[in-house]
């Protein structure tokens, strides 16, 4: 974060006649900024002199002048770096904000999981015997009552564009998560999924039965490929 100070004069010209104002008008038409205009012969003087200091983010674009109280690495399996992750109070909430790197273009399903581990060959703490990338997270992060459901979890958040080049950015503020949730015993993650969330937003002609529990839990975001432990920053 950088500031910057900006020094604003005001300038105020001399009470004098119309007449002879109406002359100056003239005069300073005709002879812009010479020894005979308005500035050179003492018409126009300097009154005060306003300083403000503008805060601004920094080149990697961050939460500005909010207070990051935690962070994430994010990597994929293999244990190549894929992005950051901040969060920052801010507006009676919590911003998020997530650069990634090297993804594959498109939507991505972008959530905080409920325990802090990201191990790359792991076993489902909630499905013993299922192993695969990243499942050392557990599920979606619930809240305090651990009885919503997706898209209502406190760690569902809206889907990660990627564009063509393998790059994206998200800030989002959400009243669902905080400190003490994201840093609580257990910890959290930050989840980035192969596939796009549809949020469990499944139509009835194609489920008249209501979407199924994977997809009540998870919006069908397929396997996890970009994970970062959420830690405080200190």
């Amino acid at each position: 974060m950088t500031e910057r100070t900006v020094s604003i004069a005001r300038l105020s010209r001399k009470k004098m006649p119309l007449a002879a104002l109406g002359a100056s008008v003239l005069l300073l038409a005709s002879c812009g900024t010479g020894e005979d205009s308005p500035a050179a012969q003492g018409d126009v003087e300097p009154q005060e002199t306003a300083t403000t200091t503008v805060t601004e983010g920094g080149a990697d674009g961050g939460t500005g002048g909010d207070e990051v109280f935690a962070v994430a690495e994010l990597v994929n399996p293999e244990g190549e770096a894929r992005g950051t992750a901040e969060f920052a109070e801010a507006g009676g909430g919590t911003l998020v904000t997530v650069d990634a790197t090297d993804l594959t273009p498109g939507f991505h399903g972008l959530h905080i999981h409920g325990i802090g581990l990201c191990e790359p060959d792991s076993e489902n703490p909630n499905e013993p015997g299922e192993r695969g990338a990243f499942l050392s997270a557990g599920g979606h992060l619930a809240g305090p009552d651990g009885e919503a459901g997706h898209p209502e979890h406190a760690g569902d958040l809206p889907p990660l564009f990627v564009t063509e080049d393998g790059t994206a950015r998200i800030m989002t503020l959400t009243d669902r998560l905080d400190r003490d949730l994201l840093l609580d015993d257990d910890g959290s993650a930050v989840m980035i999924h192969e596939n796009s969330d549809n949020l469990a937003n499944i139509p009835e002609r194609y489920a008249p039965e209501g979407p199924d529990e994977e997809t009540r839990n998870a919006g069908d975001g397929g396997s996890r490929v970009a994970c970062g432990v959420v830690s405080e920053q200190n």
